[in-house]
């Protein structure tokens, strides 16, 4: 037998949060990032790599940008464009992100089924079946390599979103799930190659005792099996590895936000018939701005940026004087009152709180937009 070598590229893009456009709709100025520059990547990426490319996106897609919000819930009929991207730039294998959870169960379970990859969730668990609520991982094949994805998401997200948004489900430890994942893996399916995708960052933090919010390096350590983490969640971007409990190297990978950077792993194995018997892996962030933006993705979802575009600069009332949340700090706040006064009227409530959350906030004089 003649040992067989292959290059294999691993892309990663976490926590778009929106950003699916160069375009800020908030700020209406041009933005770095987004998943217009990254499909410009992956365009130039798989004219070299073919199928030997693999693309993954870490979650936190659905909410951030208008574009999220108003596929989330003004218009929740046409394919939600989170979907509709990510399957035009041919995405393999997707997560859930805690802040898609926060888009409440009939945005995500909609987006789910649009997106033509499996989104995975190992230690989301169904609580009337004990079961994963999503795929708990999957197994990709490459020039003949054998690869296990595992994806989980922090368990933290009960003291963040209110269970209604999460009604049916509980979130288990990242840790304890991954230890029982990762031999039923190594039996059942015999990879040649396993890569964890977490929604979590790296820095580890115990919230009320029981939630490990960030728990990507004790996995690293602890539980071995693992060659890449693909991580997120925290908007930090780290690129490093970690030695395991059998004295392995394991890469740690973290591009951030927004679509700026992505995860670039480079992975090259040596097969002599079935087996491996040779491993190698390196991996950096790539800023995606240096390969432009790709004009195929904005013309096929330029009725996406003209609707957002519309309901964006839709007038929605008309403001007399500027206001400021500075006086907020010091006494009584125009700003301030204005919140409460919407607050009461909307819901009917009896007393309203609130709290300036920037010091320099304003809303300017003049027409009011969305």
């Amino acid at each position: 037998l003649k040992t067989r070598d292959i290059h294999l590229k691993l892309i990663e893009t976490s926590d778009i949060h929106g950003n699916f456009f160069p375009y800020n709709f908030v700020t209406d100025q041009p933005t770095e990032g987004s998943l217009a520059r990254v499909c410009a990547l992956l365009e130039k990426m798989r004219e070299k790599y073919g199928q030997r490319l693999i693309y993954i996106d870490n979650g936190d897609i659905l909410q951030g940008q208008p574009t999220a919000y108003y596929y989330n819930f003004v218009d929740t009929q046409t394919e939600h464009p989170g979907a509709a991207m990510l399957n035009y730039l041919r995405c393999d294998v997707g997560n859930m992100g805690n802040h898609d959870i926060e888009a409440g169960h009939a945005v995500y379970d909609r987006w789910v089924r649009e997106c033509h990859f499996p989104v995975l969730g190992a230690n989301i668990i169904d609580v009337y079946t004990g079961e994963p609520y999503l795929t708990p991982y999957v197994m990709l094949e490459r020039e003949g390599v054998r690869i296990a994805v595992l994806g989980m998401i922090t368990p933290a997200i009960p003291m963040w979103l209110p269970e209604t948004l999460w009604s049916g489900l509980r979130f288990e430890d990242m840790e304890e799930c991954a230890r029982r994942w990762i031999p039923l893996i190594r039996e059942k399916e015999r990879p040649d190659l396993v890569i964890g995708v977490f929604h979590a960052g790296k820095e580890s933090v115990r919230q009320v005792d029981f939630y490990n919010e960030d728990a990507t390096m004790d996995i690293a350590r602890n539980v071995p099996g693992f060659d890449v983490l693909l991580i997120g969640h925290d908007h930090r971007r780290y690129c490093g590895t970690v030695t395991n409990v059998e004295g392995r190297r394991v890469w740690v990978v973290n591009p951030a936000n927004n679509g700026v950077m992505v995860g670039d792993v480079d992975i090259y194995l040596s097969k002599l018939g079935s087996r491996v018997v040779r491993k190698k892996i390196t991996a950096k962030l790539t800023r995606v701005g240096n390969y432009g933006v790709s004009r195929p993705f904005m013309d096929c979802f330029a009725d996406v940026y003209d609707t957002v575009e519309d309901f964006v600069s839709r007038r929605i009332g008309t403001v007399a004087e500027t206001m400021s949340t500075e006086p907020a700090y010091f006494g009584p706040s125009a700003f301030i009152d204005f919140i409460h006064s919407m607050q009461l009227e909307l819901t009917g409530a009896d007393i309203s709180f609130c709290a300036p959350l920037s010091y320099d906030a304003e809303i300017r004089a003049g027409d009011m937009h969305m």
